[in-house]
This record gives structure tokens, sequence and C-alpha cells, in this order.
């Protein structure tokens, strides 16, 4: 079976990127064209404020459909270790509704597996091991595996991690050191991973028999639905459906037996799967691929979103014209990853944004908006300064981070981008 371009061999390190030509999942083509954001730079390098300006890497941003298996898919490969580098800034434990998320994934699965002090929990792309906590606090075995610097915060809070890249290799070293794995988990980073059927294989390779894989991802539908082109972006090559993901696992005899929505970065699917015939399928499955379009009715629907999105940008850009033309100053409320994608579409620049605030911590303050020379700052500025207006980047966060702000002491106007800008 052909699996696509993807398969091609590069040199880590290198800064090569492969077009995906074919579809990563099933191999069909050619593929059809969905929406274009331009070229993006990378989001997770970061430069630091008064660096003198210098030459950074951009990429195209386009998504592509797969008529065949329905996966929506970034139409070019980057290699991992530009995406994301050793020094990447992003810490799962800084986000309130991620910590509620993983404590809730730890009650749910060990609830409806029994799982026992004996079992072990393996999480890949672990960060800084908050997901692995609650398992770890909850009595069972854990091992982390997440190849960037971050590991090193989960290492120093007792969570044993290794500093790889996942493969076979590594899921065979973790079978023979630790034994198989009851529960092997992927939050958000399942659809990150460019060959995704060796990472299938090496959590197959893991699991005991009646082992589960349960997998975080961003759920395309509710991306759709809430026009959430901000998430796309090079660190997301796949964005799945419950059917698009129950194709590419029943290429490996894994069978999705649970799956339901949840609301971590704005609208995710928690998919539990196993060997065929290992548990029960639930009618979430049924209910959730009933309600999806496919075929004829997905290209329409994503014909739409291009459409939309194009209108949301001039509309934002439209209400940031009335505010300046007032002599407004603007800042911006939070540094995720997908506010890269936002600022650079857009176009927001350092004579729209004077600057953007994280929360004391963050490893994203002190450098600058990727692709901008817009500084990244203490939030504390944001309440001694007192500008006119603040946009919340985390805007899938809104509803929890703005009466905060306003608690905190906060006069000025909030604004949410997406997916319709306007004021809270």
């Amino acid at each position: 079976m052909q699996l696509g371009p993807t398969k091609v061999a590069r040199a880590a390190g290198s800064g090569a990127s492969v077009p995906v030509e074919s579809c990563q999942v099933c191999g069909h083509a050619p593929l059809d064209d969905v929406l274009s954001l331009g070229y993006m730079p990378p989001v997770n390098q970061m430069v630091p404020i008064g660096q003198v300006p210098r030459q950074q890497p951009w990429f195209p941003t386009n998504l592509l459909h797969c008529q065949k298996c329905d996966l929506v898919q970034l139409g070019l490969a980057v290699d991992p270790v530009i995406i994301f580098p050793p020094e990447y800034p992003y810490t799962s434990g800084t986000t309130k509704l991620l910590r509620d998320n993983f404590a809730d994934l730890h009650r749910e699965s060990a609830a409806m597996l029994g799982l026992g002090a004996k079992d072990l929990v393996v999480d890949i792309g672990s960060n800084d091991g908050t997901l692995l906590s609650n398992f770890q606090k909850g009595g069972h075995r854990v091992l982390g595996i997440e190849p960037t610097d971050v590991g090193d915060i989960a290492n120093g809070k007792g969570i044993p991690t290794l500093k790889r890249y996942f493969g076979v290799a590594v899921a065979r070293e973790v079978k023979r050191e630790h034994g198989p794995a009851s529960v092997v988990t992927a939050a958000n980073c399942f659809a990150h991973i460019e060959d995704v059927h060796a990472i299938v294989d090496g959590i197959v390779e893991m699991l005991a028999p009646n082992g589960v894989f349960i997998s975080e991802s961003h759920y395309l539908i509710g991306l759709l639905d809430t026009l959430q082109y901000d998430t796309v972006y090079h660190e997301h090559l796949r964005y799945y459906s419950v059917a698009s993901l129950k194709h590419l696992l029943e290429m490996h005899d894994l069978e999705v037996f649970h799956a339901r929505p949840i609301p971590s970065h704005g609208g995710s699917i928690r998919v539990y799967a196993a060997r065929r015939g290992a548990h029960t399928v639930q009618d979430s499955v049924r209910h959730m691929l009933a309600a999806e379009p496919r075929g004829k009715a997905m290209t329409a629907r994503l014909a739409e979103f291009k459409r939309d999105v194009l209108l949301s940008k001039l509309r934002l850009l439209s209400m940031l014209r009335d505010l300046k033309e007032k002599g407004a100053r603007i800042v911006g409320i939070s540094a995720p990853s997908r506010a890269s994608t936002l600022f650079n579409y857009v176009g927001l620049d350092d004579g729209i944004i004077d600057y953007v605030c994280e929360i004391p911590g963050s490893l994203k303050i002190g450098k600058c908006m990727p692709g901008t020379t817009i500084p990244v700052v203490d939030e504390a500025r944001l309440f001694s300064d007192q500008p006119d207006c603040a946009i919340i980047f985390s805007w899938h966060i809104a509803d929890e981070l703005a009466p905060k702000l306003k608690a905190k002491g906060f006069r000025g106007k909030l604004i949410t981008p997406l997916p319709v800008p306007r004021f809270l």
C-alpha cells in the first residue's frame, strides 16, 4: 500500500520539508485544495526581544481533503526538529482547562477500564507530565515519552520520562524495560507526527493484548463549526473526524469502541481503541459517525468554511481599523501557538498590536510573536499600562479569562477574534 510522500526519508534537522501529494492515511491522490493561509513561520520558534532581525524559515500553509477517507490534512510536512525544537515553549500544566481535562481523562478511563496498581500507562508527547501526574496519583505505573527539554520538567517532578522521538524502536525498548502497557495515551500530538502508520505500529507494539489506546485530537467538525482556522499550522498535520480516525486505526486492526467530544483546545475528540473484539463498541461511536458529513457533503462543508474564513479576517480588520482611527491602543492577551496563524494570516503587526501578555512563568515571555516584532510580556503590564483594548487570542477560553482580567483590575475593552470578532 502506498502511504504517500511523507514516507520519504529526510536528514533530521536538515530543515527539509516534504510536500503531501497523496493522503497521509490511505495514499489516495490527488487531494482537493480546501484553503490557503499563505506562508507561515514555525509557531514554536520565537526570537528574543531586541535581537537583530535575521532570516527565518516560512512555509506554505495549505489544507487538503482526501475524498476517499475524508481526512483533512496539511499540504506540507516540515522537519520535526524545526517544529518541535529543544527549547519548545509550550507547557500543558499552565492551562486550567487542560489540567481539568486530564484529570477527567484519568477518572473516566480508570473507571471504564478497571485500572489497578500494576497497570502501566504510557503517554506519547507527555510534555511536562501533567496528564501522567493524574495516573501517578491514582496509584498506577507511568512513563512519559517527550522529545523536547520540557520533559526535564516532568522528570524533575518525579514522573519518569524518556526524552526521545517516539517510534517502533522506542516502543520495543519500553515493552522490554517496563512490560506491556495497559493504556497508551496521545493527547494533542497524534495528529502532529509525520509517519502516522509507524506511530500506530509502535503503539500496537507496546499495548497489552487487551490494552487500550486513547487519543485526543482537534476535532475537524468542531473546527469547521466554530471557524477555528487559527488551529491550522505546521505542527498539526492532520485534522481528524471520527470517520477518518476510525479508518486509520482499522488499517492496524484496532477498533474504535468509544468516542466523545471534549472541550480542550476549543473542541477536541477523545477516542478509545483496542484490538478487534477486546471491548464492546459503544453507541457513542455510532452517534458521532452518523452526525459527520461525508463525501460530497464534506466537500460542500469545506467550501463554506473557506468563504467564512475570509469574511472573518475582513471583519476583524474592519473592527481594528475603526479602533485605530479613534486612537485606541490595542494589546493581546495570551500567546498560544494558534495565535501565530491569526497574526500572520490577518496581518497583525506592531503597528496594530503593542504587545501580548502571558501569565507569569510562561516560557514565551521575553520573546516575540512568531513572524513579528511584537513582544510577549508579563501580564502585570496590562494592569499598570491600562491600554484601551485587549484581544484575547486564547479566545476558546475567553469565558474563563475575561472575568479574571476584570477582577484583577483591567478597565479596557476585551475582544474575541473568532469565530465572529466581537466585544465581550
